[in-house]
């Protein structure tokens, strides 16, 4: 972990700008195409949930700005981010949070996240670690292709921890396609930053096998 100090003073305006705000954060939500996605993993016999959460976690630790954080008013940088996302349980009919530490193979994680998701169904937390900020709120909402959603968050004080979620497929022109919603505090992150983060994750999704190994 490392602190960061801007070196130009327009990036610090732009921090305390919207740092200031009482809801800070911002969200985008797009359609993105995962058809070659879909098709190899159905080839490949992975677990569908956990490869993309895969995906959507390496494409977030691959640019820095989805790693920084702000602790009392100063910015530090994460080495890496783990996914924190929900999964069904066998206690109610609603989700449990499940928290993976990120890998840099695509395997070592799945086989993670299937440990995690077992000890999850009959033990199922909503409970972060107390002090820990190096999430990334994952939630999928597979009944619906949403084309807009908002966040349950406490604005007072208010996190920045970034949260992606993502809805129903669906095909249009013989692609398969998927709402992807990215919510992130804009005084670290920027319109920018967050092209990034869907072009990264679509680049991705086209070339599966070069990322899921």
């Amino acid at each position: 972990m490392k602190k960061i100090e801007f070196g130009s003073v327009h990036r610090k305006k732009h921090f305390d700008f919207f740092n200031g705000m009482n809801h800070p954060h911002f969200n985008i939500t797009a359609n993105i195409e995962i058809t070659a996605f879909v098709k190899y993993v159905k080839a490949s016999e992975l677990p569908l949930t956990f490869s993309l959460v895969y995906l959507l976690s390496k494409t977030a630790n691959d640019i820095p700005e989805f790693r920084w954080r702000i602790r009392n008013g100063s910015i530090i940088e994460h080495e890496s981010v783990h996914p924190s996302f929900t999964v069904p349980t066998d206690e109610a009919d609603v989700f449990s949070f499940c928290t993976v530490d990120h890998a840099e193979k695509a395997s070592d994680f799945i086989k993670r996240a299937q440990k995690v998701k077992e000890d999850m169904k009959k033990n199922p937390s909503m409970e972060d670690e107390p002090g820990r900020d190096d999430f990334l709120f994952m939630s999928a909402i597979p009944w619906i292709s949403f084309t807009g959603i908002q966040h349950a968050m406490s604005y007072h004080p208010h996190d920045s921890v970034p949260r992606i979620s993502w809805g129903r497929f669906f095909g249009q022109s013989g692609a398969t396609l998927m709402p992807l919603s990215v919510q992130a505090h804009h005084a670290l992150v920027d319109g920018w930053h967050m092209g990034q983060f869907f072009q990264t994750f679509e680049e991705m999704a086209k070339n599966p096998s070069a990322y899921l190994q």
